[in-house]
């Protein structure tokens, strides 16, 4: 599709610059990072100021509000020098404290713009959530400007979580691809979730993406693609994330200190059988290349290792969650001695504390199947339209 052919869409952040009134009545705060970006690519939050909108604040989520932050970190809060708005630091911050924040701020609204990716474990939508459970308690209304998902919305894949292994990385019953927008997402938890942690619903308000369908993906509809966190860097890292970032609760690499974050995995103990066997499995979609590759920070970091790099080779029938699945059950079937699942301090089994690939999975059915030598494929569930699972009833777009 060329860029002349693809359909124009208008995100929701767009269409409240042009009519700053669609955030409601009184002042409001900015939940935003450096994708909170018009189609020009000019920042929303000076351009709003701009346009006349009563922006008094902004909010930033992991990474923080310019993006330099890597995986578990944010920047400290500080009067952001683009605007000389005050800058609120959510990440990590939940329950009283961000009560406290948002009381602080002295907002009416808060306006949520973040490009999500379609994975449950990427945390900003968990920021979403955390917020409109405060929102809901201290009487801030909620906006959510909305975002296409760059996986599209026709597809989810993975189980739901189990609420017994809830973390920041999955709040509530979600499928590991979910497959719906962050509105629509912020309707069902707004529905389902939120009331249970506060009590009462959230004032929610959807402004709508205009032009985008579900079968669009993020070469769709003529939007420029910002990294939405710095290992997230393209397209083609957001299709493998879902499955690949499973990874991070083995020993192996998942490629973070390498250009090629998520698309590539591998460990010292890798050898020249592991790509041979995912070959032999011929996983839709999807070939892998045998590599090398040096990590040059994050875990074996200044380390040679060997591994694979996924080729993906027709979208539509690349299942990122299964694959990834398969190629854990395969590395424990080739390196029983080796491979290892981490914990949630990072570090080997047997410490005491959670194993991560449990909160990522949102249970430990995987983690035992994979150590009984079961076959864990059938844990993937068959796909599910995201109607099926979210309720029809919270999809906005066709």
């Amino acid at each position: 599709m060329s860029t002349d052919d693809r359909v124009a869409v208008t995100t929701g952040i767009a269409r409240l610059y042009a009519s700053p009134a669609l955030a409601g009545p009184g002042r409001f705060g900015l939940v935003t990072n450096h994708t909170g970006v018009l189609p020009d690519l000019r920042p929303a939050a000076p351009a709003l100021l701009a346009a006349g909108a009563p922006l008094v604040a902004l909010f930033g989520p992991e990474h923080g509000l310019h993006g330099t932050g890597q995986a578990g970190e944010s920047e400290p809060a500080r009067v952001d020098p683009d605007t000389g708005l005050p800058v609120y630091d959510t990440y990590r911050c939940d329950g009283e404290r961000l009560d406290k924040l948002l009381i602080d701020s002295g907002v009416d609204a808060l306006v949520y713009d973040l490009q999500d990716i379609g994975a449950r474990f990427y945390t900003y939508v968990w920021t979403m959530f955390d917020l409109m459970v405060s929102a809901a308690r201290t009487g801030v209304r909620f906006v959510v400007a909305d975002r296409p998902n760059p996986l599209g919305g026709l597809v989810s894949e993975g189980p739901r979580l189990d609420p017994g292994w809830a973390s920041f990385v999955g709040r509530a019953p979600v499928p590991v691809r979910h497959g719906l927008t962050c509105g629509e997402l912020a309707g069902h938890l707004n529905a389902r979730a939120v009331p249970q942690a506060a009590g009462r619903a959230a004032d929610l308000t959807v402004v709508e993406t205009v032009g985008w369908r579900r079968a669009m993906d993020a070469a769709a509809g003529g939007l420029p693609w910002v990294a939405p966190s710095p290992n997230i860097p393209t397209p083609a890292t957001a299709l493998v994330y879902p499955g690949t970032c499973l990874f991070e609760g083995t020993n192996l690499s998942e490629g973070r200190g390498t250009t090629q974050p998520f698309e590539i995995v591998g460990a010292p103990y890798v050898d020249a059988r592991f790509a041979p066997a995912l070959a032999e499995l011929a996983l839709p979609g999807v070939r892998f290349r045998d590599l090398r590759f040096v990590p040059a920070f994050h875990k074996h970091a200044g380390r040679t290792l060997r591994g694979v790099q996924l080729h993906i080779t027709d979208r539509a029938a690349f299942a990122p969650v299964r694959t990834a699945v398969a190629m854990i059950a395969t590395l424990r079937r080739l390196y029983p001695d080796d491979f290892a699942w981490q914990t949630t301090d990072g570090g080997a089994e047997g410490t005491g504390h959670r194993h991560f690939v449990d909160l990522l999975w949102g249970s430990d059915r995987l983690r035992r199947a994979v150590d009984a030598d079961e076959d864990p494929l059938p844990l993937c569930d068959p796909p599910e339209p995201p109607g099926r699972w979210a309720g029809d009833d919270v999809l906005l777009y066709p």
